[in-house]
């Protein structure tokens, strides 16, 4: 017979505990063990299985031309050309940040033939209420308000809709587990059995998900194994731009990403990004430096724009909005040792206009430039573009796809693009190449 016992779950990183503490010894976090109950199978017992004749994976169809339209172009792309039949996406994104307004367009502008809306946090006249305010059709769409998982997926069972959205898989309920709605074990239940729905009956299944203050989905984070495709929609919810990238897709690729601006009437494709984020920039502003950087296989050109004052504590701050702080401060060092620059009692702050966040390198000389035009209180020629990596030397190291990120300053017009020094100098006719070996090098050259 089975033997029952009782389990301490942590609710912040699913690890399992056969005694409860206070601190979970894997994640660190206090007060977050749960008890549930676990049946545990006997190891004694034999098991047997069904034999299942596997089949030819030659003369099976591939999934090209086949997938879903979601009506909204820059989803597509995103999404590699569509939604895949049988396939579970997992949407996450901020609070506030647009996940249901997208998720309502795509349901009703789909080219599912129905498409079924669930929802454990808004009822049916809330949903119908923003769809009048985003001015979009609810013809094809089925709107179902519930909780429980089994009842969800009988009715996915007898309804079979063509796509099915569940906002959010945190508000799901399972009658076999006894914990509350958002804990690890309910939401991994949850998300099981609606992927074992999706595989089975070849229904497409989009799971909303809540996400962290570090910025991962809630619970587990074997949810984002077990689906197919993880996007997360991405943006300051004070600014009107959002990104959506893809960071695993069994499907496609994951270097693509899609730009929206949050309008009245929803969030609306932007065709062009190129130069979206410079359309406010003050030109001769100390500190202001323009970049081009990538996001999958599109560039963008932002403005970065830096800030020193004396500071008036014992230890410096240092503040980023839209870039790793701790890149920051190691730009800092730099500056400091290799370049000259006297930081060590100035404030700086850094600001990536937009909204932007920057993870890639190819910014460390722009950085730079941005903090000492600053401290310099020089300004930068307007027509130019900074790029290029900064080492702990103090070196510029080369950068990848050049050519696309010029290519799109040109466009722009700008005239001076500012690059580390390699073998192979670009050859353009429009434009001036600065090449420099250092960051000391390059502040004395343009500043």
């Amino acid at each position: 017979m089975a033997k029952s016992g009782k389990t301490y779950v942590c609710q912040k990183c699913g690890a399992e505990f056969l005694r409860w503490s206070g601190k979970c010894e894997a994640c660190g976090e206090w007060n977050c063990l749960a008890a549930e109950s676990k049946s545990e199978p006997a190891t004694s017992r034999a098991r047997s299985g069904q034999a299942i004749k596997p089949v030819a994976l030659a003369k099976t169809g591939g999934v090209a031309g086949k997938r879903i339209g979601t009506g909204i172009v820059e989803l597509n792309q995103v999404l590699g050309g569509g939604i895949v039949p049988g396939s579970v996406i997992l949407l996450g994104g901020e609070p506030g940040i647009g996940k249901s307004t997208l998720l309502l367009q795509a349901g009703c502008a789909n080219q599912a033939p129905s498409v079924l809306y669930v929802s454990g946090e808004e009822s049916a006249e809330q949903i119908q209420m923003r769809a009048q305010r985003l001015g979009v059709k609810t013809d094809q769409l089925r709107f179902l308000s519930e909780m429980n998982v089994d009842n969800i997926t009988t009715t996915i069972r007898e309804n079979k809709p063509g796509l099915v959205i569940i906002d959010s898989i945190q508000t799901m309920l399972s009658g076999d587990i006894s914990s509350m709605a958002g804990s690890i074990t309910q939401v991994r239940e949850a998300a099981y059995k609606l992927i074992e729905l999706a595989k089975s009956y070849n229904i497409p299944i989009i799971l909303v998900g809540h996400v962290t203050k570090e910025g991962n989905v809630a619970g587990p984070k074997t949810l984002e194994h077990l689906v197919d495709v993880v996007l997360y929609l991405e943006g300051d919810r004070y600014h009107s731009f959002r990104i959506l990238r893809s960071v695993k897709n069994r499907f496609g690729s994951t270097n693509e990403v899609g730009v929206f601006e949050m309008k009245e009437n929803g969030l609306v494709e932007v065709k062009n990004p190129a130069g979206l984020f410079l359309a406010e920039r003050k030109v001769g502003a100390p500190g202001s430096v323009v970049t081009a950087t990538l996001e999958g296989n599109r560039s963008f050109l932002v403005e970065v724009q830096g800030l020193t004052s004396r500071t008036v504590f014992g230890y410096p701050k240092r503040t980023a909005s839209g870039y790793d702080v701790n890149r920051l401060q190691l730009l800092i060092a730099v500056l400091t040792k290799r370049a000259g620059l006297k930081l060590h009692d100035r404030d700086v702050y850094l600001n990536i206009v937009g909204g932007f966040k920057i993870k890639e390198p190819a910014v460390d000389l722009a950085v730079c430039l941005s903090v000492a035009s600053s401290f310099l209180n020089k300004t930068l020629d307007p027509e130019m573009i900074v790029l290029g990596e900064v080492g702990l030397a103090g070196e510029v190291r080369s950068i990848s796809q050049l050519t696309r990120r010029i290519s799109e300053a040109k466009k722009l017009g700008f005239k001076k693009i500012l690059l580390p020094k390699t073998k192979d100098q670009p050859k353009e006719r429009d434009c001036e190449i600065l090449m420099v070996d250092t960051v000391k090098e390059a502040i004395g050259k343009v500043l």
